[in-house]
């Protein structure tokens, strides 16, 4: 077995997006802290993996909506030098509309898809500033930049996720700490069963087998970008809508209003 990169945390990994990062960290030479709710689910995807590939992997149960299960999953992220990855994937979306959404789902999203995102972001990233190594990879969506698409709620979670991300680049830019947000649009996992729109109610030239949403992502890791859009086949589209955001942000804030709100 090839000496060890390190330990990857991946949350939501009983399954999908989470599943597959899993299998390609380890075949990369990772050993896996994988952290999921679905014990069952989580405990066959281990054992799989071990199979497989050789490495350790150890499991977390644990329901990331609830504040004590975050809380007990970020401490075994700070304790733990050997982590080397955290990815953030653990998330839920929804399809309906806004006033047609149950508040207290928008709550519990919220506390899964931003506050469990940003504690253990924050469990990880002192000591891997501290060991000068380390990699955060925040899954977001294409409703970061899009947030008509989708139900509001989760395309508000979402851009969280880009600019907690783009924050977080530019506090750690003099570290070797890198930072990748990815932005998937549809994807074929269960995530839309659950959102209440099966996914083969979606076109498909629109959606991306999961499969190949990881492996583009992990590309993009490899080649150290910062925002991976597998599904955007112009990247300098990105570029133009980054550069029109940084250019106008100069001029955001100004010691009096600017003239067409002026009386006369």
């Amino acid at each position: 077995m090839q000496e060890t990169l390190g330990i990857a945390v991946i949350t939501g990994a009983s399954g999908g997006i989470g599943a597959l990062y899993a299998d390609r960290l380890a075949r990369q030479g990772y050993d896996l802290m994988l952290v999921a709710r679905n014990g069952e689910r989580l405990q066959r995807v281990a054992a799989a993996i071990r199979e497989r590939t050789g490495r350790t992997v150890l499991t977390v149960t644990a329901d990331l909506t609830k504040t004590d299960d975050v809380a007990r999953v970020a401490t075994l992220i700070t304790d733990d030098p050997r982590i080397t990855m955290l990815v953030n994937n653990a998330g839920v979306g929804a399809a309906a509309s806004l006033i047609q959404s149950d508040v207290d789902a928008m709550s519990a999203m919220i506390a899964l898809n931003v506050d469990a995102l940003m504690r253990l972001t924050y469990a990880a990233v002192p000591g891997f500033v501290e060991r000068d190594r380390g990699t955060i990879i925040n899954i977001a969506s294409i409703v970061a930049v899009a947030p008509e698409r989708l139900n509001g709620v989760y395309g508000g979670t979402k851009a969280f996720v880009l600019s907690f991300s783009q924050s977080l680049r530019q506090e750690l830019a003099d570290s070797n700490v890198h930072v990748q947000v990815v932005l998937p649009g549809a994807t074929a996992t269960d995530f839309w069963d659950v959102a209440g729109l099966p996914v083969q109610h979606l076109p498909q030239e629109m959606v991306m087998p999961a499969q190949d949403l990881v492996d583009a992502a992990l590309l993009g890791l490899s080649r150290k970008e910062f925002v991976t859009i597998p599904s955007l086949h112009d990247a300098g589209q990105w570029d133009a809508f980054d550069g029109a955001r940084q250019a106008m942000a100069g001029n955001l804030s100004t010691n009096k209003p600017a003239a067409r709100y002026q009386a006369g």
